[in-house]
């Protein structure tokens, strides 16, 4: 029995089932313990690819996330995707390997201060010291999952991890357990006496596994309903109290304005500000009645609220309905004239272009599919146009809005469902991450991916031409994505029109291995779009 053994159990007892990363010498006798555990442990091209696998895993099992990575570069890979860990609220375990302290002081190869670097973004960092490995794990990730999910890092020194250790008595730490407010009378009152509420609910809500409470909250109430981007299909999008997603896309935020003023309630049901963007800084007068209820305080200053209620946002959702007779709501029909304009202003024109892109893929994904999106301007107007029909059903990076994460992501999620995934990212993020479809071609999973080829950073361009500025550094060159997916392994095809797309998109979710099918479109199209 090694140190890394007693980590690896402990990790199998919390739930996890698998780990990603790159192995190097620093961590072999954790991916053998791992192993050994039963916990499987999946290579990927790049540690950063590696994360996001393991948090679409997370978001298709509820499985814990765990990454692992070697020391020195191997932890400077991750970086980027510890950080989306933080903003988009990950409860993500990440193990790397490190020398021991006295080595350090002469031996400087790859060296470097690793919980110095991680430590602005993780809720903790832990280096395990022999007899403390289960109890660190227990912590660990006990503090992910806590609250509002976040990242938490675990530096294993290799004498620790290869060293016998011994079994000592598990470590038990209490359970959080769900929190409700004493007292939520004040909140009771404002609610009752409300005739136009609104609901805008967020990404504490997804980690809560809230749908049923929000259902029957709008039911009662006779709110509509607006998401953020990470809550689309908590309740299923083709349902009429949905107005749609907002936070990135100025056309549908102007859209819903009139919705937002008019409301004479707001109840923000796990909304969390850091998926939003500027426009929603203060998006309501301080005397607006607003009623708060989050996973934990955040001192953001985004918006300002007439009673914030902190806890279990399900549970909280839950007590406020008991009691609460079905009121009539919204007598002047706005949610109604507001979700028709919304609807009306992202529908497909009938050219071909990015629009024809997403409402034949709606076609023709089975129900249950879950898509993710990566970084860009495709992400913005997919996530107006694409329906829902269950939370989690969308993955993106929300909060970071990290390019490169979409691949991944489908990967992780295919892992745990064992249903094909649809990935949509555009060139430039397809070619950050190419080296992962030869994880897929060794996976042999079934990912149908939707490369949008325009040849440019599409949304930057954009901004630059707003701005009135000369048009640089957003061009790319031309890649034969079609030759590269069959060169590592899948099926490739050229696409630039809808029946086209329509069968190959057909054929390719009856395939056992991955397609990739490359849509050439302008980029003007996104002009107005969103």
């Amino acid at each position: 029995m090694r140190g890394a053994d007693l980590m690896a159990g402990r990790l199998a007892t919390a739930g996890v089932t698998h780990a990603f990363g790159i192995p190097g010498g620093e961590v072999l006798a954790l991916v053998d313990a791992l192993e050994r555990a039963g916990i499987r442990f999946r290579l990927a091209r790049h540690e950063n690819a590696a994360g996001f696998m393991a948090e679409g895993l997370w978001h298709a099992t509820g499985a814990l996330p765990v990454l692992v990575a070697t020391l020195g570069p191997g932890v400077a890979n991750a970086v980027n995707v510890i950080a989306n860990a933080q903003q988009d609220r990950v409860p993500l375990v990440f193990v790397t390997g490190c020398v021991d302290e006295a080595l350090a002081e002469s031996y400087t190869h790859q060296v470097f201060d690793h919980q110095a670097v991680l430590r602005p973004l993780v809720k903790a960092s832990f280096r395990v010291a022999p007899g403390t490995e289960a109890l660190v794990v227990e912590k660990a990730v006990a503090l992910a999952r806590q609250g509002r999910p976040g990242p938490v890092h675990i530096d294993l020194p290799i004498s620790v991890a290869e060293a016998p250790a011994t079994k000592r008595r598990p470590v038990s730490l209490p359970a959080a357990q769900p929190s409700i407010p004493a007292d939520l009378s004040q909140a009771s009152v404002m609610i009752a006496a409300a005739r136009r509420p609104l609901v805008i609910a967020g990404l504490d809500l997804v980690n809560q596994q809230g749908s049923a409470a929000l259902d029957r909250f709008l039911t009662q109430t006779g709110a509509p309903l607006l998401t953020t981007y990470k809550a689309k299909g908590l309740v299923p999008e083709s349902d009429q109290r949905v107005i749609g997603a907002v936070g990135l896309s100025p056309k549908a935020d102007a859209i819903v304005r009139p919705l937002v003023d008019a409301a004479d309630l707001i109840i923000l049901a796990g909304y969390d500000p850091i998926e939003m963007r500027q426009g929603w800084r203060q998006p309501w007068p301080a005397y607006k009645r607003v009623i708060d209820i989050v996973a934990e305080p955040v001192q953001h200053g985004m918006h300002s609220a007439s009673l914030l209620l902190a806890g279990d946002v399900e549970a909280i959702l839950a007590r406020l309905c008991e009691g609460l007779a079905p009121q009539p709501a919204w007598p002047d029909g706005t949610p109604a004239i507001v979700r028709s304009r919304f609807r009306a202003a992202f529908a497909a024109p009938s050219e071909w272009g990015p629009h024809a892109v997403f409402e034949t893929m709606r076609e023709v994904a089975p129900a249950g599919t879950v898509a993710t999106a990566d970084s860009g301007a495709h992400r913005i107007l997919l996530s107006q146009m694409w329906n829902c029909d269950g939370a989690r059903s969308l993955l993106q990076s929300t909060g970071l809005c990290t390019m490169g994460c979409a691949l991944p992501l489908a990967i992780g999620a295919v892992l745990g469902s064992g249903k094909p995934a649809l990935c949509f990212v555009g060139d430039a993020g397809l070619e950050m991450v190419l080296g992962e479809l030869a994880t897929l071609r060794d996976l042999a999973l079934p990912v149908v991916i939707v490369v949008l080829v325009d040849e440019s950073l599409g949304l930057i361009a954009l901004k630059q031409k707003q701005m009135g500025l000369k048009r640089t550094g957003v061009d790319l060159g031309a890649t034969d994505f079609a030759a590269v997916a069959l060169a590592m392994g899948g099926h490739g095809v050229a696409i630039g029109d809808r029946d086209t797309l329509r069968r190959e998109a057909k054929a390719a979710f009856g395939r056992r291995g991955f397609s990739l099918l490359a849509c050439r479109i302008d980029a003007a199209s996104y002009e107005g779009a969103f």
